[in-house]
């Protein structure tokens, strides 16, 4: 290419560079916030440009706007004992570690972000971000932001594991700024976290991340509700349940559409296809479905478990939802939903309360259409992230230099 060429188009190369990392051990969750993000921020700016950094093993089966990309991270496995495997390379953790560590380096040295946002964990999988925030810092033209979810776990654990990881320490030495994607009338996160005040100054309650339909994708012509366990990973029970609801009571509608995710599989996800397929029609099941905001905006309603992506599409597309939430490894689903539930927002189906049993599953589906919408219980007053987080992301690039 001629110099003259190259100059021309270097200067309509993007100029507001956005990077975001999500360290994705687990789930599908860290990946799909930080497409949102990256969309909303790259949204009508024709110089602005993100990569995400990754470590979900299903990145490459999501689209991406223009001018959003992402970068793969060797993926890692965490193991009942809460130990980590690396996922493919047959390489120990601490090398898989150190090989991450040097891709992002690499990748933030090579791309030059104005803005990195960092997903939930301020010293990255095993602190393999540490050394990138340090460069990042030496050099003092990229401002840094951690993002966290609404919930992230009960008080007393969140600070045990903050502790132990070093994360109290990074945040206040490393970000500029903190993104809580929720409100505070709902939920502190980093209650229990021992942030100076001057650190709490710099915190901003965004709001929940409003969801759009981005695809289009087949949708069933007659009415269904929607079953959902997010990535599925650990929402075996939960869909376990659902079926139990169907065979039991021949007269259970309307129909559903079971959606697995892309980690229930194997031997459990070919025990529920043979279930699914006795029911004769009235449940119909797919895997794992990257445009799954199109099934939410057609439902008549929402079984579901209570991650913080699912959360956000019930009240964007106002589902009226049932919420079956975790509780190990941690709380956070179940204070979500039940803090959702005390507002109105959705229906819990909790264990300690309702019992996980067929019936409570039985009734909780009947009930489904006499619930208030979230719209009926305000959620729309809940969903200003997006527009949040665009207006303090181009403040905070308006500040390079």
């Amino acid at each position: 290419m001629p110099q003259e060429a190259i100059v021309q188009a270097n200067a309509r190369a993007p100029s507001r560079r956005i990077m975001l990392y999500s360290h994705d051990t687990f789930g599908l969750g860290h990946l799909r916030r930080s497409r949102a993000l990256a969309t909303a921020l790259t949204a009508g700016d024709d110089k602005a440009s993100a990569i995400i950094l990754t470590g979900s093993p299903v990145a490459g089966r999501f689209t991406f706007p223009e001018r959003v990309d992402h970068i793969r991270l060797p993926g890692v496995t965490k193991l009942p004992d809460g130990s980590y495997v690396s996922s493919t390379l047959g390489l120990d953790i601490d090398a898989t570690t150190n090989l991450r560590a040097g891709l992002i380096q690499s990748a933030v040295e090579q791309y030059r972000p104005d803005l990195l946002i960092v997903d939930k964990e301020p010293t990255g999988f095993r602190g393999e971000l540490l050394p990138t925030l340090e460069w990042l810092q030496a050099q003092g033209d990229c401002r840094v932001v951690l993002g966290l979810r609404d919930v992230l776990d009960e008080p007393e654990r969140l600070a045990a594991e903050w502790e132990r990881k070093g994360a109290v320490k990074a945040a206040e030495a490393f970000y500029d700024e903190f993104w809580v994607y929720g409100v505070e009338e709902i939920y502190d996160p980093t209650s229990g976290l021992p942030f100076s005040d001057e650190t709490r100054s710099r915190m901003h309650y965004t709001g929940y991340l409003r969801r759009q339909l981005t695809d289009n994708a087949d949708v069933p012509d007659e009415p269904y509700i929607l079953i959902t366990p997010g990535g599925g990973g650990d929402g075996a029970a939960m869909v376990s349940l659902v079926l139990d609801a169907y065979e039991a009571d021949p007269t259970l509608g309307p129909k559903a559409m079971l959606v697995y995710g892309p980690f229930l599989s194997g031997e459990v996800r070919e025990a529920m296809d043979a279930r699914v397929e006795a029911l004769g029609g009235r449940v119909v099941a797919t895997g794992f479905d990257s445009r799954i905001e199109a099934l939410f905006a057609k439902a008549q309603g929402v079984v579901c478990m209570g991650g913080y992506n699912t959360f956000c599409e019930v009240l964007s597309f106002d589902r009226r939802a049932v919420i079956v939430p975790r509780t190990v490894p941690r709380l956070e689903q179940w204070i979500r939903a039940s803090r959702a539930e005390e507002l109105g927002l959705v229906r819990m189906l909790d264990d300690g309360r309702d019992g996980m049993t067929v019936d409570a599953m039985i009734k909780a589906i009947r009930a489904l259409p006499t619930q208030q919408t979230p719209s009926q219980a305000g959620a729309d007053d809940l969903l200003n992230g997006l527009n949040v987080v665009v207006e303090r992301g181009r403040a905070l690039m308006g500040q390079k230099g």
